[in-house]
């Protein structure tokens, strides 16, 4: 039996790399995938074009304008004296934000009055504009809170005449820690999940196009008549794209962390069985796309219809808390679901089995149920 199936192996691996356009499916969806979400996609705000238009015009105003000029997000690209130009500018796209100072502001700071500050946001992309408002308010909180000190201390110093001056004014202090991904990068969210998506994509594709192909060229009705038994006709045709799966999943992990640095705090054997488990859901629907397709190009078409859906619902880009109920609940019939939260995991925080294992539960059960249906539809069309 298993002569018979490294000869089916063997044949397969052959065609497989023949074969221009299978050839590109092998490398090039891991390098585009990678340039795109390693380069391209970056959500982190960096550089914040500000446009600046101070209608006090005093010494109190120009130390707020000090604050956002020292901060390296911002940079102040343009003046406005009037709403109009304001306007002007945002609607050009010139700046991406405006802070507007209003005329009577350093007289409410001196006498002790709120003084109002306006910051104005382009809310075309709502992420970038919800990212600038807290980085400006954050520098506002800022400057807010020594103006407080400051009048404290001189209330103090008004109510004290003899004696030292309490100059520790009691209040709360803020630290904040992140864990996982300390430095916020965006890029070390979104590149582990490449590794799903190559595995995903091309072990489906591969294996859709593996049966159908057969019937395509005339070749099916020669390989029936053999005395291949239809179990080892559906080893031969899988193994070579589980192989060719893990060898894309080292690929993507070595790029991962040669190019774009990204921690890997797990363990490698967890990550390879746990893409082992869901190798198992992605061979198994391949199969059934390729047995219910009569061309390439059906089983192709097949492929995208099953992986744009499983690939938005995963979590990748969208975290899936932020879906609609129903469209939650929908979420748990997805592998890449729980195999996106594996990798994640390995990654960014070091997890093992003892915190994964339902998740590897899941894609053995969901890997099972899918191969094992398949293999009947494969067994079925052979008869």
């Amino acid at each position: 039996m298993w002569e018979r199936v490294f000869e089916i192996i063997r044949k397969e691996f052959r065609q497989t790399l023949r074969e221009p356009r299978m050839r590109g499916i092998l490398i090039g969806p891991p390098l585009l995938q990678m340039i795109i979400f390693g380069f391209a996609v970056n959500l982190d705000v960096e550089h914040v074009r500000l446009g600046w238009m101070d209608l006090d015009q005093t010494s109190e105003s120009r130390e707020l304008r000090k604050r956002f000029e020292g901060n390296r997000t911002f940079t102040i690209v343009a003046e406005a004296h009037d709403e109009r130009t304001a306007q002007d500018l945002l609607d050009r796209g010139k700046v991406q934000g405006m802070v507007r100072i209003p005329p009577r502001y350093s007289a409410d700071v001196m006498s002790g009055r709120q003084a109002e500050v306006q910051i104005l946001l382009d809310g075309a992309n709502s992420n970038t504009a919800s990212i600038v408002s807290t980085y400006a308010n954050s520098i506002i909180a800022t400057r807010n809170q020594q103006l407080l000190r400051e009048q404290q201390i001189r209330k103090l110093v008004g109510r004290t005449q003899n004696g030292p001056v309490l100059l520790r004014i009691p209040g709360i202090r803020v630290e904040r820690r992140v864990w996982f991904n300390e430095e916020l990068r965006s890029r070390n969210y979104f590149v582990p999940g490449v590794v799903v998506n190559i595995i995903m994509l091309v072990t489906l594709m591969l294996t859709s196009l593996s049966i159908v192909r057969e019937k395509e060229i005339g070749t099916m009705e020669q390989i029936m008549v053999t005395p291949i038994r239809p179990i080892e006709l559906m080893l031969g045709k899988t193994i070579p794209f589980a192989i060719i799966g893990f060898f894309d999943m080292i690929l993507v992990v070595t790029i991962a962390l040669t190019i774009f640095h990204v921690p890997f705090r797990g363990s490698f054997l967890t990550l390879a069985g746990a893409s082992s488990l869901f190798l198992l859901s992605t061979l198994g629907a391949g199969l059934f796309m390729s047995t219910i397709s009569d061309t390439q190009q059906q089983a192709m078409m097949a492929s995208f219809f099953f992986f744009q859906p499983a690939f938005m619902l995963s979590g990748f880009t969208f975290p899936i808390r932020n879906m609609p109920e129903p469209v939650q609940w929908v979420t748990y019939l997805n592998p890449l679901r729980y195999f996106m939260d594996i990798v994640r995991g390995v990654f960014l925080k070091g997890s093992g089995v003892a915190v994964l294992w339902p998740q590897m539960c899941m894609l053995a059960l969901f890997g099972v149920t899918i191969l094992t249906l398949s293999a009947m539809r494969f067994h079925k069309r052979l008869d």
